[in-house]
């Protein structure tokens, strides 16, 4: 399967010391080698790099890799295909406008059986699972709340509502966002630090580098990471647990979604709580 990249940060930062890392996955320390791509938000519109070559040999990827570009959202993919062909338009992260904005969907997994309704308004360009999830994701969107934009919290709502249906086909870990915020889900793998003051050095698992953030950061700094596997060996990542959301802002977590398991042994407790059906805020 494929593996994702996330950053969320309170101010505008570059992802190059994580995807350097990351990018050793498409073919030197893993064999995610088909394809690869990056997007970055600049507040509702964003830079979309994809290549149907694997990140270890894109130029792109190259580039990217050396060019610090500054964004306070990042979603990262390098994908191995289980379905689709390995062409461009079924590199991920796949975009869509909504609500006037831009919107970036990366997804790790694979859906079986699932050939859902499309209203019309968003049809896939490829031929994956994971676009006809996200054009799926965006109609529900849209069918919820018309053409006029919702908060955070009600699409935070709506998300942790129809993501475990979708996860009733199979494996469905993926990272979200419009430029505001940065939804992440998973049901078998991903994880999560913050980094904020005081910082501290930072050393690769994938590459033989280490940055010391106290060197290049200040106070007012802080990000949020978010990946399949954890990038670095001398931090303290986080696993989401399994069918967990998580909505991370200003580099970091504000809300999250209680999973199947805590919200059975919640109301065991509190036999009242039965009746919420809203997701829990930290």
């Amino acid at each position: 399967m494929c593996q994702l990249l996330g950053m969320n940060c309170a101010t505008p930062t570059d992802v190059t010391f994580s995807f350097r890392g990351f990018s050793q996955r498409a073919g030197i320390t893993s064999d995610h080698c088909d394809g690869f791509g990056i997007a970055f938000f600049e507040d509702k519109a964003c830079r979309l790099f994809v290549d149907n070559q694997s990140a270890v040999d894109s130029p792109i990827a190259e580039l990217v890799r050396n060019y610090p570009i500054k964004s306070r959202n990042v979603i990262a993919h390098i994908r191995k295909a289980t379905q689709g062909k390995i062409t461009l338009e079924n590199s991920h992260p796949f975009s869509r406008e909504l609500w006037g904005r831009q919107w970036i969907f990366a997804h790790n997994g694979d859906l079986h059986d699932f050939d859902p309704h499309l209203s019309g308004r968003f049809i896939p360009i490829g031929n994956t699972d994971s676009e006809r999830a996200f054009c799926f994701l965006l109609d529900q969107m849209v069918i919820k709340f018309g053409y006029h934009e919702p908060k955070l919290d009600q699409i935070f709502d709506l998300l942790a509502d129809v993501s475990p249906k979708i996860a009733e086909h199979g494996t469905f870990n993926f990272c979200l966002s419009n430029g505001q915020a940065l939804f992440s889900y998973a049901i078998t793998k991903l994880h999560w630090l913050v980094r904020e003051y005081p910082f501290q050095p930072a050393q690769l698992i994938d590459l033989d580098v280490e940055v010391d953030f106290s060197q290049v950061t200040t106070p007012d700094d802080r990000v949020a990471v978010i990946t399949t596997e954890p990038l670095t060996q001398n931090e303290s990542w986080t696993a989401f647990k399994a069918g967990e959301m998580i909505l991370f802002q200003h580099g970091c977590p504000i809300r999250k979604q209680l999973t199947h398991v805590e919200r059975l042994e919640r109301e065991k407790l509190n036999p009242e709580l039965r009746r919420v059906t809203r997701a829990d805020q930290y």
